[in-house]
């Protein structure tokens, strides 16, 4: 087929498109040229150096490049890797113009704007090895007619899991004893005055979906209280299985958690949604955990709520802008256990997202539709979470 087959409705689709009649403002750029025809495409990974043969699953970093190199070029195509990505003189400006596809990952986002948009007058389609593609200006992307997609589902077991581990390491106030030891100190003390059972707590997540449920069922064995805000409500059979209470109200909810874990996507609506006052209103000592997105948090109102001790401890792999920058203010404040965002990469997820890459690609050779759960922006159509 010429074209990819967009516009048979997905009837079995996860995200909600308009009508296919509906205007996007934009035709959609044809996704395909004749069979055999070469296509330029551009992967941006983050550089492992002596890392990346330590094993041969290392599939997310640019050394190994998600393994497709050898199949791509087998079939013609072009496959460039960089980790330079960021400003007017990076390897990746360099490729703009002519580039067919891009791949790009939540970990070492190349970020997409309405310029770089502009400026690739070949590209017809974004991937993202992983889950949220918030790293590109979707509304650009949608008005130029450009499909976006992600490999859902690849990493939410491995998010779920360093989520778990993240309140536990909050609770029991972990950090402080490891410092201990490895600068030869002693003192029980300075770790036990602020260390908690997770028993019996209240935990809320902001956002429910895949992550947000895996998460749920992993506390309930621990004896919580599990609260969840979310656009949906969780199916009544799953629900009951947690014990999970529904909120509807999310300023209502957060006063009530010992526990806030955030698991919504950044959007329009959520950036910054965590502010000075919403936090003020939360329980005093609160612990956060964020392996969403860094920009859904005011950087300023965390770094304050830790240093006052509104925030008990806040912890999570995601910043804004990443690479973090040296002097990031969340390097240093009280109270954190962030690292760099690494929940989604293990080597089990890079080994999904790779597949799901690879999957894509294929599809998009062959001019058939990719799962409709992949798409963000399918046509000139925005998926409606991110409206």
């Amino acid at each position: 087929m010429a074209m990819m087959n967009l516009k048979r409705a997905a009837t079995s689709a996860i995200r909600a498109f308009p009508a296919a009649g509906s205007s996007t403002g934009a035709l959609a750029r044809h996704l395909h040229g004749s069979a055999g025809e070469s296509k330029k495409i551009v992967g941006v990974f983050y550089k492992a150096n002596e890392y990346a043969e330590k094993n041969p699953n290392f599939l997310g970093c640019a050394e190994n490049a998600l393994g497709i190199r050898s199949w791509l070029e087998s079939q013609g195509h072009q496959y460039i890797v960089t980790d330079d990505k960021d400003g007017p003189n990076s390897e990746l400006e360099k490729h703009i113009p002519d580039l067919h596809v891009l791949i790009s990952t939540p970990f070492h986002p190349a970020y997409v704007t309405a310029e770089r948009i502009k400026k690739a007058k070949n590209l017809q389609l974004l991937l993202t090895a992983g889950i949220g593609s918030d790293h590109i200006d979707l509304p650009a992307a949608a008005a130029a007619g450009l499909t976006v997609a992600e490999v859902t589902g690849s990493n939410v077991v491995s998010v779920a899991e360093d989520e778990l581990m993240r309140i536990l390491i909050l609770m029991r106030n972990f950090l402080p004893g490891y410092h201990q030891v490895i600068n030869g100190e002693w003192d029980v003390a300075g770790i036990a005055y602020r260390a908690y059972d997770l028993e019996g707590k209240t935990i809320g997540t902001v956002g429910c979906g895949r992550i947000g449920k895996l998460l749920l069922q992993r506390l309930k064995p621990f004896g919580c209280n599990l609260l969840y805000h979310d656009r949906l409500k969780i199916e009544p059979e799953l629900e009951s299985q947690i014990g999970a209470k529904f909120e509807e109200d999310l300023d209502a909810m957060l006063p009530k958690c010992d526990v806030v874990v955030i698991n919504t996507p950044l959007t329009e609506k959520t950036k910054g949604m965590f502010d000075k006052d919403r936090i003020s209103k939360m329980k005093k000592g609160v612990l956060i955990v964020n392996n969403a997105r860094g920009a859904i948090m005011d950087t300023q109102a965390v770094v304050d709520g830790c240093s006052s001790g509104q925030i008990g401890g806040y912890s999570g792999d995601v910043w804004y802008p990443q690479p973090a920058p040296k002097d990031h203010p969340w390097r240093y404040m009280p109270n954190q256990a962030m690292t760099p965002h690494i929940s989604g990469t293990t080597i089990d997820a890079q080994l999904r997202y790779a597949a799901g890459v690879k999957d894509m690609l294929d599809r998009y050779f062959k001019g058939e539709d990719f799962p409709a759960q992949n798409y963000i922006v399918k046509e000139g159509q925005l998926a409606s979470q991110y409206k």
